[in-house]
């Protein structure tokens, strides 16, 4: 089969494809790229064999039909040093040799035997979902900082998915902070949930286009993203989900309202000078300020800085790791916050004070004891 196609538009293809794929991998066809000509169209897969993609991409001139597996690396190495210019491809499907073809050069190497390559899971029983590509790549980046490490839990290291009728919630958690991002004008036929992964999670926030639907297809094991010429599959993470709405303090009778950006950058200076195995700070909050401190006894070193604020409650003082504090006020968009608290050992609730009419962003952290 021969194809001739832009150096420009494959190479881009790749790259995205790539993302996908791990650096290195016990089996050596997960390190190629799979070609498939049908018709007018080449199709670029790529899989790690838990999440594969495909782009399907038209082609200037096809003759025949066929599939191979391409070398991923020495490929896109190649095509990186290539303008954008047209190639032609002259592949042997049986050897599985590849011969790219310029105006001024030949390039030759050796692919691999396309049955190697992992199946695509069976879409049978599949529920489905649409949403626009701006809430779904919202509610992905606003969750999947907070999601656990820990691979002891797997359930906590992805991303919850809960439909229903009138909403749909993005839920993640690492045990010291929590978010919950709410779409209120996506519509599910069918109440469920899913949790998905933290690599295919990744790649689709980064790939995403602006305003365009997707279509979620899932059942019990996998589930299946497409959108425009891009389809990506990925198995679930197995297994039932925190009950995180009992850890949310419903009574919280101390609001502290306070500008985001001013808050974040005392909070960082603060960091600078507390202990470093801690990072440990502290917030004194009284009716019209906040001070902010920290210390570090072993190199005698401390900060104090005051905030204005509006704050409703009693006086308080209460300790915070920085670094998942800041975390968090950084994936907030609104210009002022809100804490909501109600004693110094619970957790804390932090809210944006402007937001989206059909968007509701619940952000939580966990306080540590004061010294």
């Amino acid at each position: 089969m021969k194809f001739i196609i832009s150096a420009k538009v494959l190479r881009t293809t790749l790259q995205s494809v790539l993302g996908i794929m791990n650096s290195s991998n016990t089996m050596p066809i997960l390190d190629d790229f799979l070609f498939e000509i049908n018709g007018e169209n080449l199709t670029v897969k790529g899989s790690d064999l838990e999440t594969t993609m495909s782009v399907v991409i038209p082609v200037d001139k096809a003759d025949g039909e066929g599939v191979v597996a391409v070398p991923a690396r020495l490929l896109l190495e190649t095509l990186k040093t290539f303008t954008d210019i047209p190639v032609t491809f002259d592949i042997n499907e049986e050897i599985f040799s590849v011969e790219i073809i310029t105006q001024d050069g030949k390039y030759k190497f050796v692919g691999h035997d396309p049955l190697d390559f992992p199946e695509i899971p069976e879409r049978e029983n599949l529920s489905t979902l649409h949403i626009n590509s701006d809430y779904l790549r919202n509610g992905l980046i606003k969750t999947i900082f907070a999601a656990s490490t820990d691979d002891m839990r797997p359930v906590m290291t992805g991303v919850l998915v809960e439909m229903f009728e009138d909403s749909v919630n993005f839920v993640a958690t690492d045990a010291h902070k929590l978010v919950r991002y709410t779409r209120k004008d996506v519509h599910a036929d069918v109440e469920s949930s899913f949790i998905l992964p933290k690599k295919p999670v990744t790649h689709l926030k980064n790939i995403l286009p602006n305003d365009v639907d997707v279509t979620i297809e899932y059942n019990e094991s996998n589930v299946f993203f497409s959108y425009e010429n891009v389809f990506i599959s990925g198995r679930l993470i197995s297994g039932k989900y925190p009950e995180y709405r009992a850890v949310i303090p419903a009574n919280n009778p101390n609001v502290l309202e306070v500008d985001r950006s001013s808050f974040m950058l005392a909070i960082k200076r603060s960091s600078l000078f507390a202990n470093q195995s801690t990072n440990q700070i502290r917030l004194e909050i009284t009716g019209n300020e906040v001070v902010v401190s920290s210390e570090d006894l072993d190199f005698s070193n401390e900060s104090k800085e005051r905030l204005p604020c509006n704050y409703v409650g009693e006086e308080m003082v209460i300790g915070f790791n920085a670094k998942f504090f800041n975390e968090v006020l950084s994936y907030i968009d609104s210009d002022r916050i809100r804490m909501e608290m109600s004693t110094p050992n619970r957790a804390v609730l932090i809210l944006p004070e402007e937001k989206d009419e059909n968007e509701d962003i619940l952000m939580m952290v966990m306080p540590i004891m004061t010294q």
